[in-house]
């Protein structure tokens, strides 16, 4: 899916050595008619680690049964609350399921917006920030040019990687400059200088 990307990344002096040593990036594009489930998983996710954040959406999932609006509503909080996540994230995905269940926010339509247009509607729910709508961006929809630039690990990726310091605007520019039109891929790549092997 990434290859254009990838060939296009090897050529730069950051990224390519990442590129070979860490072969294909493995981002796909989640095709689904409606993300609400999706969005729920960005949500229970947020400041946690991957790990953490499975067991925590395993227990969601089995305590509101199919991921509806509708079910997600009528699941009490303290039962949302006992799966472990917080009671700002039981409100965040109370919130969530009301906007869909009422059309403030078409998650079937999401993937026919722009990526600004996305990031837009998803903003408007209660406890989603730009950083959980750019989450959903690259790995729901795959879109390939996205920059989170509030991430933790790509402010420490891309330290590491360019040896400078990060700093919103520069670094979101450097970016721009070096990896577009595939900051998605350059993304993953920065998150992966971080692991040892």
């Amino acid at each position: 899916m990434w290859r254009e990307a990838e060939d296009f990344l090897l050529k730069d002096k950051h990224i390519g050595p990442l590129v070979k040593k860490w072969g294909h990036c493995t981002i796909k594009f989640r095709p689904h008619k409606d993300y609400f489930e999706h969005i729920c998983g960005n949500i229970i996710g947020q400041q946690l680690s991957g790990k953490v954040a499975d067991v925590i959406e395993e227990r969601f999932k089995k305590a509101v049964g199919k991921v509806t609006p509708e079910n997600v509503l009528k699941t009490p909080d303290q039962k949302l609350r006992d799966c472990g996540m917080s009671w700002g994230k039981v409100s965040f995905l109370k919130d969530l399921a009301l906007k869909t269940k009422t059309g403030q926010l078409e998650t079937k339509k999401l993937a026919d917006l722009s990526d600004e247009e996305a990031i837009e509607e998803l903003v408007a729910v209660k406890g989603i920030g730009r950083w959980t709508a750019e989450m959903f961006l690259m790995f729901s929809l795959a879109r390939p040019d996205v920059f989170p630039v509030d991430d933790l690990g790509i402010r420490k990726g891309f330290e590491k990687v360019t040896e400078q310091k990060f700093d919103k605007v520069n670094s979101a520019k450097f970016a721009q400059g070096h990896w577009a039109p595939f900051r998605t891929v350059a993304s993953w790549y920065l998150w992966r200088s971080l692991e040892n092997q």
